[in-house]
């Protein structure tokens, strides 16, 4: 099944897409990879989704990546006697470690950590933001805050701390049991809440030892002014707006988004817009306006995914969000000015050989008649630097290893296929051109781009470039000459 768009389409599962009937109808209508909420559902129910998503694999006959993310400490505030009360602004509210219910002068706060980071001035937001609290006075255990925003606050209500660094590693008890589970499973990606810095990244990684892709959820303030350093140690970044546009004032996402993407594709490593994209989608059959055009938006910037959260996990229509999706996808592509803002923000720094053959697959592509540009690669990199490039032209990603294609179904443009182990250049060139005719990418009239590194299955080693007939002696060629 060919995509007859680029940039790739994440969804959730829940419990509206719990069957083989609607993850199929999923991948049909467009999703290219499926996100485990490990916020949601035990190990049991994740591992019939994960079997549910390899039989729809072996039964499509192409790669399909899955992503489960992690859920990340929760903070959380306590109960109160009367489950709830009502905060109003300029009145005083206490935050204590105290277990007893909470009242409306204070509550339980049962986060030492947080009173160890907080300073006079700092800001408390509770319940998405909605409430805004100002630190006057605090210790090891306690905060003594103003109400800036009131509103009404209940049990178990979650809190951001958005002004501070705080001295939590990014992985509670409970994800690293999860991300055991997950990796032992056999997961390709493996998303990362409340990353701060880029140690906590370097920490899941020891954990992961090689068994899925990293890819760090920027959610925080901190992760923003750190994201050069988060970025060099990720595979992949995933920009998480929702806890973004609590944690810092909404204007300010926007920007953010833009500047993560450009530095993701410099970088050659994925990046998936998320969260909010068509939530009325939810309960509606129909977008609104303004959820299209930030859909858009994202693509416009170059982004590898866009992603569904609760519209494809709990909503009515998660079949019709992911075809609502692929349609805009289509659309934007298909848009002259897309091209003019894609290849205006193109990286134009060349360091490597590796990086010189892309560049080259990619002119040659484009100025003269060719139909695709295939990549061998074992580790993937190859294969994303192609992809960086954002050619006009289909990209082929052709390896051996069924992990390696797995986790390239993420990354912009790229149609993966499976191949046997290549010891000669000349093999490579004849897969090549056997997956772009059977692909529908090309006929016999056709050429396409073959890069390839010799010697073959070594990482790193893309030193080759050629342009080749799609003839059928090529087809059916078998050995090397």
């Amino acid at each position: 099944m060919r995509r007859l768009r680029n940039v790739k389409i994440v969804a959730t599962l829940g419990p509206a897409s719990n069957d083989y009937d609607t993850i199929r109808a999923l991948f049909e209508a467009g999703a290219d990879v499926f996100r485990l909420n490990m916020s949601h559902g035990g190990h049991d129910e994740i591992r019939e989704r994960h079997r549910i998503i390899r039989q729809v694999e072996t039964d499509m006959g192409r790669p399909i990546a899955i992503l489960a993310d992690l859920q990340g400490p929760k903070l959380r505030v306590g109960a109160f006697a009367s489950e709830e009360e009502e905060l109003v602004p300029g009145q005083s509210f206490r935050l204590d470690l105290s277990d007893k219910k909470g009242d409306s002068s204070r509550v339980q706060l049962p986060h030492p950590e947080i009173f160890a980071a907080l300073e006079v001035g700092s800001t408390l937001l509770v319940n998405d933001g909605k409430i805004r609290l100002k630190v006057e006075d605090c210790g090891a255990d306690y905060a003594n805050c103003t109400v800036v925003v009131g509103g009404t606050i209940s049990n178990r209500k979650g809190v951001n701390v958005p002004d501070v660094v705080l001295p939590l590693n990014a992985l509670s008890e409970k994800d690293r049991a999860d991300l055991e589970f997950v990796c032992e499973l056999g997961v390709d990606w493996l998303a990362l809440s409340f990353v701060q810095r880029a140690e906590d990244v370097e920490e899941a990684r020891v954990l992961t030892k090689g068994r899925a892709a990293i890819m760090s959820k920027i959610e925080k303030p901190a992760a923003v002014k750190s994201f050069d350093e988060i970025l060099k140690v990720s595979d992949g970044i995933m920009v998480a707006r929702g806890d973004l546009g609590v944690e810092l004032p909404v204007q300010n996402v926007p920007p953010i988004q833009k500047r993560l993407v450009r530095g993701c594709r410099a970088a050659a490593k994925p990046v998936i817009v998320a969260t909010q994209m068509l939530e009325s989608m939810i309960e509606s059959p129909m977008p609104t306006r303004a959820e299209v055009s930030d859909v858009a938006a994202a693509i416009y910037e170059g982004t590898d995914a866009v992603m569904l959260s609760a519209e494809s996990a709990a909503g009515n229509y998660p079949v019709e969000a992911v075809r609502t999706m692929d349609a805009v996808a289509r659309e934007v592509e298909s848009d002259p000015t897309y091209r003019e803002v894609i290849e205006a923000s193109r990286a134009g720094k060349k360091a490597t050989v590796a990086d010189g053959i892309v560049s080259a697959a990619r002119e040659i592509a484009e100025t003269t008649d060719i139909k695709a540009i295939c990549c061998f690669s074992q580790s993937g990199t190859t294969a994303l630097l192609v992809a960086r490039e954002r050619p006009r032209v289909p990209i082929i990603g052709m390896t051996a290893i069924q992990n390696t294609a797995r986790r390239l179904c993420l990354s912009w443009g790229l149609h993966c296929v499976m191949t046997g182990e290549v010891a000669r250049f000349k093999m490579a060139v004849v897969n090549a051109v056997r997956a772009a005719r059977e692909g529908g990418f090309a006929d016999a009239t056709d050429q396409i781009v073959v890069t390839a590194g010799v010697p073959f299955n070594q990482p790193g080693t893309t030193n080759i470039l050629r342009v080749a007939p799609c003839e059928e002696r090529l087809i059916y060629k078998s050995e090397p000459e």
